[in-house]
């Protein structure tokens, strides 16, 4: 697939290392050239330097023939701007914007074909927010994510000495929990993959991805490691687009104190939220912590723009008594340097946000895609089409599939109108009994119209994955 990206900051990085990994042809454009050269030098692309909403940089950089534009700058009107003239000028087929401001976001009929000609938008800012607040309600899990609108969920934890199922074999879990049907779909062990079967016995300190039904997760949880008291005092540093977002988000439901060191926009945040306590200062301040009782804190969320800032001020938080505490990271290395040292979770805002946009890339009807452990591995949910003529997955039972070692079917979703996301949410809430989560064993057997959940170990395999899901030509 020929690809267009504009835009060379994070995001645009990111998205541009995933797409030349599953070997597209990709073109990035930006203003910086220092940094469009630093790209070139990791990665396998073209770069065009120039405005990305000009006719003539689009023309230079290939939209007469390019199947996507994938426009992720910092300006929203850069981005708006380029989706209408790629659809006006060169009749690019599908067109992907990031859009941070509500004002764009509230107001949908700005996209259509006749406006904007935006096929899809992404806003990464309120993506990691969303991701924040599952961290919150479930401050036990590594990762949270959800599949198939919510119904099935995929929960990261790092096994602890005492649980329940540690030290013994996974076939047990139908014993302790024989109400729940929940499937490990993946093991971590010392950051080595390990392909779960019956057999497998869970070590303290695994990092185990399980999948269940939303409703069951927290009861599969706990046969892994004991579960934390319910969150109730936060602290976030930073009042920027996701510090913001996020307290406007949990500040009704939780006591949440903001810190922002600048004087004129902890004013703005005190004026525009509403039982949120705004604070101005450096939350790297010992003295400043100390006198907002940071030891009482149930959770410490550092979210500046700043990744040293932010490290810093997480670590200063555990030392000081906050029980759980999360950094924002963009550097990758970073990000893994200081995952699960002191700091308990690191966010990378670029993989935690990229997976919405892959899904609207990948080849076939792939539904959802999570990036996991920081983008090594993938979690995919997607959609059977055919039949047994044209589909080498419909009517066949997972253990007559081609093996893909690393891929592990871990669920099936059956039911599911075939609906855009809104109007499935409102007919799920209708008609909850239409539908059926069933956990993937081997004799379970896929039918067309099933939302079928793949954990991958490794994102080389995701080809193979979508290969073996997509319809041949005898599918009309």
């Amino acid at each position: 697939m020929k690809i267009i990206i504009l835009g060379a900051g994070q995001v645009g990085g990111s998205v541009a290392e995933s797409l030349v990994s599953e070997a597209n042809d990709i073109t990035v454009v930006d203003t910086d050239a220092s940094r469009l050269a630093s790209l070139q030098d990791r990665l396998d692309l073209r770069t065009v330097t120039g405005n990305a909403s000009s006719p003539s940089v689009l023309r230079q950089a290939g939209a007469e023939d390019a199947d996507m534009l994938i426009a992720v700058t910092q300006s929203d009107q850069t981005n708006l701007c380029a989706c209408k003239t790629a659809h006006a000028l060169f009749n690019l087929p599908t067109r992907i914007a990031r859009v941070r401001s509500s004002d764009f976001v509230d107001y949908t009929e700005l996209f259509t074909p006749e406006n904007f000609a935006v096929d899809f938008s992404l806003c990464p800012e309120q993506i990691v927010t969303d991701y924040i607040v599952k961290m919150i309600e479930f401050p036990e899990a590594l990762q949270v994510l959800e599949f198939a609108d919510g119904l099935v969920s995929l929960v990261a934890v790092r096994a602890f000495g005492g649980g329940p199922l540690v030290g013994h074999p996974l076939k047990d879990i139908r014993k302790h929990i024989p109400q729940v049907d929940a499937r490990v779909a993946a093991i971590f062990r010392l950051d080595t993959p390990i392909i779960p079967e019956g057999d497998t016995v869970i070590e303290a300190g695994d990092e185990v991805f399980c999948l269940a039904a939303t409703k069951s997760i927290r009861q599969v949880m706990r046969e892994l490691r004991r579960m934390d008291k319910p969150v109730k005092r936060i602290m976030i540093v930073g009042g920027g687009n996701i510090g913001y977002r996020l307290t406007r988000a949990i500040e009704n439901d939780y006591q949440v104190k903001v810190i922002d060191h600048n004087k004129r926009h902890a004013e703005w945040l005190a004026e525009n939220v509403s039982s949120a306590l705004v604070l101005q200062g450096d939350a790297t301040d010992e003295k400043l912590l100390e006198d907002e009782n940071v030891d009482q804190m149930d959770m410490f969320i550092a979210l500046t723009n700043d990744d040293e800032n932010n490290i810093m001020a997480a670590l200063l938080a555990k030392r000081m008594g906050a029980k759980r505490v999360i950094a924002l990271i963009n550097r990758r290395a970073y990000a893994e340097l200081v995952q699960g040292s002191q700091i308990d979770i690191a966010i990378s805002p670029a993989q935690t946000s990229i997976g919405t946009l892959l899904a609207h890339v990948r080849r076939g009807d792939v539904a959802a895609v999570h990036s996991l452990r920081r983008g090594a591995a993938e979690a995919l949910e997607l959609v059977v089409h055919g039949d047994e003529k044209s589909s080498q997955v419909v009517g066949r039972r997972i253990d007559e599939l081609p093996i893909i070692k690393g891929a592990t079917i871990g669920a099936i979703v059956r039911g599911l109108p075939q609906k855009e996301p809104m109007v499935l949410r409102a007919e799920l809430a209708e008609e909850r009994h239409q539908y059926k989560v069933i956990m993937a064993h081997h004799d379970t057997v896929i039918q067309a119209g099933d939302h079928v959940i793949v954990f991958v170990v490794s994102k080389r395999l995701v080809p193979k994955v979508e290969k073996l899901f997509q319809v041949g030509f005898a599918f009309v």
